[in-house]
Order: C-alpha cells, then structure tokens, then sequence
C-alpha cells in the first residue's frame, strides 16, 4: 500500500538513541551499556509521568535529568562524562537505512515529516547532522502544543500539517506504545521493530511490522 503521507518517529526509529554512549564507552565505564539502557528508560518515563502530571518541561530538559539519574544509579558510571554525552545526543548517528528510504519516499511523490517528543533545537541538530533535511517536508517537535505522545493531541499535528485525514497517513515508530497512540488516532501504522521485541496492546496492533524502514518500500 502506498501512501502520500509519511509521519516518523525520530528518536530509535531515525536515530540510534544509543549511540551517544557508544561513542563515548571508554569513558562512562565498564557498565556503559547499562547507563544507555537506564538513560532512555528515564527519559521516557520522564516524559509519560509528566503528561500524566500536566507538568511539561522541554524534552532536552527530560534527557538531561534521566542521564543524571542514569550516571547516579549505574554502579562506577563516570559522572563526569556528562557533558560529552549531551554533546553527542544533539548528533546521534542516523539509521543507515533512513537516507535511502526516505530519498525513495520522496521520488515516489510522497510527503515526509518527523513527528517527535524533542525540542525543536534538538531534533534540527539531529537532522542536520545526518544529512536528511533535503529528504523532510516537515520537523514536528510537540514542544509548541507542550504535550508527549501518547496524547492524541500531538498525532493530530501531522494531519494538520497536511491537511489530511488520519487513515491518509501512514506512521512510522520503532516504539511500540507510540504505535498504540498513533492507531488510536486513526493513522495507518507501521512497527518498526528494529530490536526484535516482543508484540505488546494486541487491542491496538500494527497495520504492518518490519525489522527496518527498508520494509516500506520493499
């Protein structure tokens, strides 16, 4: 099924949220690894428990308290890593599947558009670092409307932008709970499950799922 409109998720799905500690292992210590892992699980709870709350706070804001927590909770984690890991989140490495996809998508006629939790200053500085601003209509940060995904809210951003209907678009995570917001909200929905995880909200399943973008134009 082709479709005209391309909604993505950037961070784990366009960007390798672990990479800003690969860069930097000898550094952070022997349980680097461990801090990533801790690091994006903060962020992201960060972000859940602050929409819960009401209480938003920029997403750059979120990644810095999750990798203090990260660096304080991790047994011999070099707490003064710290500034060469936020460093390297402003340039995470990029999917190598990401440019040749998405330079496809748009020889096919399509529109594309990230739809992301961070900052409009983060994800530019993501974006520019590898490369694909030339392959994006649009870099959607929740920041303006001040609400994380799941909220129905923030899907409706991409449709808006649009001016298309939800089942128009088709939306692209790696996360499966983002999956679950954006079929909620009607988007034709596409799991990339680039980590092979386990299926989870059967009430709320994937239209399709692959291993890597690659499955979008294959």
């Amino acid at each position: 099924m082709k479709f005209e409109y391309y909604g993505f998720d950037a961070y784990g799905t366009l960007f390798d949220v672990h990479s800003a500690v690969s860069r930097h292992k000898d550094l952070v210590g022997p349980m680097a690894d461990r801090v990533s892992d801790v690091w994006r699980n903060k962020q992201l709870e960060y972000s859940w428990t602050r929409n819960s709350m009401g209480k938003y706070r920029e997403f750059w804001l979120l990644t810095e308290q999750a990798l203090d927590f990260a660096l304080a909770f991790v047994p011999g984690a070099n707490k003064a890593s710290k500034p060469q890991l936020m460093s390297a989140y402003e340039t995470l490495d990029c999917y190598d599947d990401v440019a040749a996809v998405l330079k496809q998508l748009k020889a096919n006629g399509a529109r594309t558009a990230i739809l992301s939790n961070g900052s409009p200053a983060m994800l530019q500085s993501a974006v520019d670092h590898a490369g694909i601003a030339p392959l994006l209509d649009e870099v959607i940060s929740v920041d303006p409307i001040k609400t994380y995904k799941a909220t129905q809210t923030v899907y409706a951003l991409v449709s808006d932008i649009f001016t298309a209907k939800a089942d128009e678009v088709s939306f692209q995570s790696s996360n499966r709970w983002d999956i679950a917001g954006a079929k909620t909200f009607g988007f034709y929905c596409q799991w990339i499950n680039r980590t092979g995880q386990p299926d989870e909200y059967h009430d709320l399943s994937p239209d399709e799922i692959h291993r890597d973008l690659t499955g979008l134009i294959n």
